[in-house]
Parts: structure tokens; sequence; C-alpha cells
């Protein structure tokens, strides 16, 4: 770890791509997540995150400090919140924070470096064993570009994030994680497969969790099932060819 080190203190915090309020959301923090501080600028931080390396710009008041020993012991001891939503006590009030959290795995009070913090009802820590069922608890999520929580999210927040839960981290962009895995044929997949899809020019622009029997959770417009085929994705409703398949990988 080098150079300053701090965690994300509010509910949801957008990664922007530009250090001004205007910019487009590239992805987002969720409480208690890591990063390393790149530089400040006019109350913007740069910021690297620490599980996909993922850079940006933050607002800093969204940010704790930590020192390099604090954050090894708060890696030891992070886990994910399952639930939708859970309420936070938090030093500067009652905070509300969403699925995908970072939370202590030892108690439900705990401490990022000096700053304490309690969860005040239990949090279901149960996740599916089955990658495409944990997919599920997020049908009809709607789409946000960027997002990575309950409430909106893009198609590779959504795969990173289920992978996340079931301990596989993938970067951050379907452009980035087609380049990991091994390829897969569509007679041979199995649950939690990823498929990737590309554009007119062969660009990779969309990813889907399969379920091994035929149908793929992705987030389009909402998180939501449809059918794949040889060609493609095919729209429950209408039936029709939405994206065309580039390839499946398995992690």
């Amino acid at each position: 770890m080098n150079g300053k080190i701090a965690f994300c203190k509010v509910s949801i915090s957008p990664i922007r791509s530009e250090n001004k309020d205007q910019a487009e959301i590239v992805s987002q923090l969720l409480f208690g997540e890591l990063f390393t501080i790149d530089s400040d600028e006019n109350n913007w931080t740069k910021i690297t995150t620490f599980f996909d390396g993922y850079s940006g710009w933050i607002d800093t008041k969204h940010l704790l400090i930590v020192t390099e020993k604090e954050a090894k012991k708060w890696l030891a001891e992070q886990i994910l919140t399952f639930e939708i939503t859970s309420t936070l006590k938090t030093n500067w009030g009652d905070q509300t924070i969403v699925r995908g959290s970072y939370i202590s795995g030892e108690s439900s009070d705990f401490k990022i470096g000096n700053h304490a913090f309690s969860i005040n009802r239990p949090v279901k820590t149960s996740i599916p064993e089955s990658i495409y069922e944990t997919a599920q608890t997020y049908l009809n999520t709607p789409y946000l570009w960027g997002g990575k929580s309950p409430f909106g999210i893009d198609c590779s927040g959504f795969s990173q994030l289920i992978y996340r839960f079931h301990d596989i981290n993938i970067p951050r962009d379907a452009s980035q994680q087609v380049e990991l895995g091994r390829l897969i044929d569509i007679e041979d997949v199995q649950d939690g497969d990823l498929a990737f899809f590309h554009n007119a020019n062969g660009k990779i622009i969309h990813v889907g969790i399969l379920d091994g029997k035929g149908q793929i959770i992705h987030a389009s417009g909402c998180v939501r099932i449809d059918q794949l085929t040889n060609e493609g994705i095919i729209h429950s409703e209408n039936q029709n060819l939405t994206h065309n398949l580039n390839c499946i990988k398995r992690y």
C-alpha cells in the first residue's frame, strides 16, 4: 500500500470521470470500501479502488483517512452486507447503507480506524450458494450507468458485485471482465457463467449472468431475465434479438 488510504463514509459515493458535479458517473463506492488517494483538487479527490484498481474523482467530503495498519485490519475483518438496507449508527448520526456495503464480520459494533460504527439491527449474511440465485435478488433494479446498488446498477457493476458476494474479484467494466476467465461453449454453460455481447464494431458493450439452463439475468432497462441463444439475448416479451453474443466465460 503506497500513499494515503481512505474509506467511503457515505452510503453511496459517485465516482466521476472528472472533478466536477456535471461529470459522468463511471462507478460508485459503497460504505466501507477502501481506496488510495491519488490527488486532491478543489474539494475533489482522485482515487483508485483497492479491489479493482478503478480510478476517478469523488467528493472529498465522502471519505475518511485511515493508516495502512488500520486499512489492513479492516480488510481482514470486513464482509459484504446482504440486507437491502441496514441502519448504521455513526458519530454523525444514523445512516442507511445498502446491500454490498462493507461491514465487520466480527461484531455489530466495529471500528474503521478510529471511527466507531454499529449496526442497530441484525444483518443477514446468508448468501445463496448459486451465483444465479444471488443475482435474482436484484431483479427489477433500475439500470443506472455507473451504478452498483440495489437502487440503480449497470450491467458490469451487476456482474462484478454478484461475483464479489461469492468471493470472486473481477474488474469493473465488461471490456475488462471479458479478458479474464476460460472460454465456454454455449452447450456447456453452468450456473454463474458470464456471457458477453458486442456491437456492430465488435466492441464488448454488455454482460450478463447465466443460469446454465438457457436463461440470462442482466441489467438492461432494469435487471431482468431473458433467453440466451447462439445469436444472443432474446427478449422474453417481444422475442426480439437485443444483444449479439460474443463469448461465454467461466471464472
